[in-house]
């Protein structure tokens, strides 16, 4: 079962603290990276890794320390066991650390799901795991002319690493990351420097921009050759390209840079669900551009050569700040998935880089890196249209909220229905403008705040009502087409108010617990409902309430055993027949009424611990009998 197991505090390992350049390598150093190389080719998956064999303790045994190292999934460090990153619950704004599992091991992604139940997290600081505290939040608004940044989902994107759950950032547009001015022991004019970052090759866009690296200390742009950042993406900024991408790029200010001076066709891409993307740069001379699937096989050198000879890249003018998911001017129009990254100080060796990618490769990097797991429910309209936020992922009080075409990757079209009947996408609810009751009131996102005007219940009729004004949701006249705005008007059952709520909710049950199936998401026919702590990110505990009165989850209904209706029959999964069975009615005391039996759903003998099997029995109005729909 789901368990969590508690992070250490944080100690940062010594071998990090100086920004150390040499640019003549001893014969000592070559066999320290050769001995490192060798043990990175041998590590295997794990709950930690071998002392010394992690990216930063590769790099810094090549002459070439980490001056900066960010990471979601794991320590980059074999001596590291401080925290990875900070969620902020949106439920109370309370904050925890995410730690790992064990010293030099992988990120306790368990820690995460049980501060999260029942809420949405967003990840508000990302720590470096150097001494140097260079640290990520979320971005200011900068020259670029876009707002602030906000923290990611935490809960988006769950892949595994070493054989654990863990959690990738997932970028949307307006998601966005920023050291507070010049970060501590980054290159700065024209000083040598790499990084690494390893992301998606299937969540990728052509906006500006997807970064990770060296920027500007303050957003806006300052000019030719003052950012040194390592981006994939789809722009092709100097035709002409190789394909369709996506592309490891540099992004050096005011051009993406496949190599050469702009264009390099001998840049083919890389569209692998994990890759891994290097850059490098010595400030004065060279730089150079790799890539590779994280999941298997070595790096592809795409260009190692001059630097670009466009005007103000030789020398470089870097200025030390470091961002993630956005452009120097904070431009965060673009999308992306991160998992890991670090920027060293000098320029690194290609045996440090190659034994960096075989450690990645250790790793085992599993999962879909192209839509976010986990209950993502969407809200589908007229049309076959869904209900989506104006102005892409980066919606603030008072957006506005259309139809558009349903897009797997679209964080504004992932709604959650709450227990309390509201429905919430992008940490705001679905509200009526000035929480209206008059036909034709335009429908907004706006902060959750329990006012009528963002309770929505689901019709029979397919209909979504809102309580308060009497009114339901309604496309004016039945219109279909990409960015028609929603409004109330008079409940009518016609197809302009067909709006089906796909994303599910929790039954809650006695004693705080959640209607569950047992086996943890693999529920078959047949498998035992139960009681189990809330669990946000449990796809088992979110069940759909359709028009015919089933409860549907992972596929199947909520099913009394043999279709019976004696008092303590047992409730199962069974597929979805239509049976009677099946059939189940909220009571205004919060009890679930079977028609075809009479009784309601119980838990025997009022029983709260987790793996209680649930049954039918004579309704009473008891607390065991309390299962309330969301």
């Amino acid at each position: 079962m789901r368990r969590k197991r508690s992070a250490g505090p944080r100690t940062v390992p010594g071998s990090a603290a100086g920004p150390a350049r040499r640019y003549w390598r001893t014969l000592l150093s070559a066999v320290a990276t050769l001995a490192v190389v060798l043990g990175a080719l041998i590590s295997l998956p794990g709950a930690a890794q071998a002392a010394g064999s992690l990216p930063c303790d590769i790099y810094a045994a090549a002459g070439t320390p980490c001056v900066a190292a960010h990471s979601t999934t794991r320590a980059l460090f074999s001596a590291y066991d401080g925290p990875l990153y900070q969620v902020t619950r949106a439920s109370d704004n309370t904050t925890t650390d995410i730690g790992l599992l064990a010293t030099g091991g992988y990120a306790n992604a368990a820690a995460q799901d049980t501060f999260c139940a029942n809420t949405t997290c967003r990840i508000t600081k990302i720590y470096d795991q150097t001494s140097r505290h260079n640290d990520l939040n979320p971005g200011p608004a900068g020259t670029s002319g876009m707002g602030a940044d906000r923290g990611a989902d935490a809960a988006e994107l769950s892949v595994t690493a070493g054989g654990h759950k863990v959690y990738g950032i997932w970028i949307s547009p307006g998601v966005g990351y920023r050291s507070n001015g010049a970060a501590s022991g980054t290159a700065t004019n024209g000083q040598a420097e790499g990084a690494y970052m390893v992301a998606s090759g299937t969540h990728v866009g052509s906006a500006c921009c997807f970064d990770y690296g060296n920027a500007e200390s303050t957003p806006a742009d300052t000019g030719n050759g003052h950012m040194d950042a390592v981006s994939i993406a789809t722009t092709c900024y100097f035709s002409p390209c190789t394909g369709n991408g996506p592309w490891v790029e540099a992004d050096m200010e005011n051009g993406m840079f496949q190599g050469n001076n702009g264009s390099n066709t001998a840049n083919a891409g890389n569209n692998t669900p994990f890759v891994t993307a290097v850059l490098k740069n010595n400030g004065q001379t060279t730089y150079a551009i790799k890539g590779g699937n994280s999941q298997s096989g070595n790096l592809s050198t795409w260009w190692n050569g001059a630097l670009p000879t466009r005007g103000g890249y030789t020398p470089m003018h870097q200025e030390g700040g470091i961002i993630l998911g956005t452009g120097g001017d904070n431009s965060n129009w673009n999308m992306g998935t991160f998992f890991e990254g670090v920027m060293v100080a000098g320029y690194p060796t290609d045996a440090a880089e190659n034994a960096v990618q075989a450690n990645i490769v250790s790793v085992g990097y599993t999962g879909e890196t192209n839509i976010p797991n986990g209950p993502q429910g969407t809200i589908t309209g007229p049309g076959g249209q869904c209900v989506d936020v104006a102005a892409d992922d980066t919606g603030v009080d008072g957006a506005a909220v259309q139809l558009w075409n349903c897009q797997t990757y679209a964080e504004d079209q992932h709604w959650t229905h709450n227990s309390d009947n509201s429905l919430s996408t992008l940490g705001r609810c679905l509200d009526i403008d000035g929480n209206g009751t008059a036909n034709g009131t335009k429908v907004e996102l706006w902060d959750c705040n329990g006012v009528g005007g963002q309770k929505w219940v689901q019709q029979s009729d397919g209909s979504l009502r809102n309580p308060q004004s009497g009114r339901c949701l309604d496309s004016p006249s039945g219109a279909t087409a990409n960015g028609t705005l929603l409004q109330i008007y008079d409940c009518n059952g016609s197809a302009a108010q067909k709006f089906s709520v796909n994303g599910g909710g929790p039954i809650a049950g006695p004693g705080g617990k959640c209607t569950d199936v047992l086996s943890d998401d693999t529920g078959v026919d047949g498998t035992a409902v139960e009681l189990w702590d809330c669990q946000s990110w449990a796809v088992d505990q979110h069940w759909y309430h359709n028009a015919n009165g089933t409860l549907e989850t992972l596929g199947r209904c909520l099913d009394i055993d043999g279709n019976g209706t004696a008092d303590n029959t047992q409730v199962e999964l069974w597929d979805c027949d239509g049976a009677g069975g099946q059939v189940w009615q909220q009571q205004s005391d919060g009890s679930l009424l079977n028609p075809q039996s009479g009784r309601c759903l119980d838990s025997p003998n009022g029983a709260t611990a987790n793996g209680t099997r649930l049954q039918i029995y004579d309704c009473n109005g008891s607390a065991a009998q309390k299962f309330a729909l969301s």
